[in-house]
C-alpha cells in the first residue's frame, strides 16, 4: 500500500517549488513598494518628511460651551469629558485659517498632506492627529486615546490609514492607553516613549513589540506630575541636534543625549513654550510657532537650523501646537 496518494505527491511537489519567503523584512522599501505601492513609514524624526496625516478643525470644536468655565479658569464638562484650555473659547475662523497658512507652508517645502476622512462628532481635539498615529519602519501604529474626549479619534485614524492604503501594524488594545505625542525617534535603532497619565506600560510595552521586531530598542521617560506628552519636553531638529526643556526630563536623559552625541538647544524662559512643539522636514530645517526668543533664535543660527515661522495660536489654544497637528507618515531615511 503506497505511503501517500497521487494527488499528495503532486501537491507535496508544488508546494515546495512555491515555498514561503520571509526575506526581505515587511518593511524593506521594495518588499513596500512591491505590496503597498510605496514605502511607508518613518525610522526619524528629522529626516526629509514626505507625506502627512492632519484635520483641518471643523464643526466638532463647537462642543465647546464658553458657560461652562471651571474653576482653574479653563473651559470644560467634567461629564460630558470635554475641556478647552485657552482663556477664550475656539475662535474656528482663525484655527482654519492658521491651520490652512500651516498646510500651505508644509506644501511649499514638497510634503504631500492627506487628511482626515472627517472628525467623529464631538471629537473637538481631531486637529492633533500625531497622537491617534506613529509612523514606523513599514507603516503605522493606531493608538489608543487616555480621555474620553478622544476616544473615537482612533477610528477615523483608521478608516483613513486604510483608504490611503497604509500597513497598519499594531492597534493598542486592552488596556493599555497610547498617544502619540509622546513617542519621538532618536534616531533610526532608538525611540522614546514618555509615561504619563496619557502613556501606561501596557501603551509602552505593545509599542516596544512592534519595534523591537524591527531592531529597535524603546527608552523610556517618567513625565512629571501632569505632563502630557513628550513633544512638549524633547524633540530632534537634526540627527546630532535636539531641543529640550531641561527642567522636566531627567538628567539621565540628558546624558543619554550626551553620550549619543546629539548636541542640545535648552528651551529658554523668554520662550513661547509652544516652540518646543515645531515641526522638523528635513535635517535642521523647522516650522516653528510665533515667539521665538532672541536667545533661542541665536543658537538655532549657530547650529544652522533653517527657521520658517507661522503663527498658530489659535490652534494651540484647544492644547497642542505644530507637532500634535501633524502625523508623519512618510519620512527620508538618514
Amino acid at each position: 500500500m503506497s505511503a501517500m496518494t497521487e494527488n499528495e505527491w503532486r501537491y507535496n511537489q508544488l508546494i515546495q517549488l512555491f515555498p514561503s519567503v520571509p526575506e526581505p523584512p515587511f518593511e524593506n522599501p521594495d518588499e513596500q513598494k512591491s505590496v503597498w505601492g510605496r514605502a511607508w513609514g518613518c525610522t526619524n524624526d528629522v529626516g526629509r518628511l514626505r507625506v502627512v496625516l492632519m484635520h483641518r478643525p471643523g464643526e466638532e470644536v463647537n462642543v465647546v460651551d464658553t458657560a461652562k468655565r471651571l474653576e482653574n479658569g479653563a473651559f470644560g464638562d467634567v461629564e460630558a469629558g470635554w475641556y478647552w484650555r485657552g482663556n477664550e473659547g475656539p475662535d474656528l475662523a482663525t484655527m482654519q485659517a492658521q491651520h490652512d497658512a500651516y498646510v500651505a507652508a508644509l506644501r511649499a517645502e514638497g510634503v504631500e498632506v492627506v487628511f482626515m476622512d472627517r472628525a467623529e462628532p464631538g471629537r473637538m481635539k481631531t486637529v492633533y492627529t500625531r497622537d491617534s498615529v506613529i509612523g514606523i519602519g513599514g507603516g503605522a501604529i493606531v493608538t489608543r486615546m487616555g480621555p474620553r474626549i478622544r476616544r473615537g479619534e482612533e477610528l477615523s485614524a483608521t478608516r483613513t490609514l486604510a483608504q490611503l492604503g497604509c500597513p497598519i501594524l499594531r492597534t493598542i488594545s486592552g488596556n493599555a492607553i497610547m498617544e502619540g505625542g509622546s513617542f519621538a525617534w532618536i534616531d533610526s535603532k532608538t525611540a522614546v516613549v514618555g509615561l504619563s497619565s496619557r502613556v501606561n506600560e501596557e501603551g509602552a510595552r505593545q509599542v516596544e513589540e512592534v519595534l523591537r521586531s524591527q531592531g529597535v530598542t524603546l527608552l523610556r521617560v517618567q513625565l512629571t506630575g501632569y505632563r502630557l506628552h513628550i513633544d512638549g519636553t524633547f524633540m530632534m531638529l537634526a540627527p546630532d541636534l535636539a531641543l529640550v526643556n531641561p527642567s522636566i526630563v531627567p538628567y539621565w536623559f540628558l546624558q543619554e543625549l550626551k553620550a549619543r552625541r546629539i548636541h542640545v538647544i535648552e528651551l529658554h524662559h523668554t520662550d513661547n513654550p509652544w516652540i518646543i512643539n515645531s515641526l522638523a522636514v528635513a535635517p535642521a530645517r523647522v516650522i516653528v510657532p510665533d515667539g521665538m526668543s532672541d536667545y533661542t533664535l541665536e543658537n538655532m543660527n549657530r547650529h544652522g537650523v533653517e527657521l520658517i515661522t507661522v503663527p498658530f495660536d489659535k490652534v494651540c489654544a484647544g492644547g497642542g501646537g505644530l507637532h500634535c497637528s501633524t502625523a508623519p507618515l512618510i519620512r527620508d531615511d538618514l
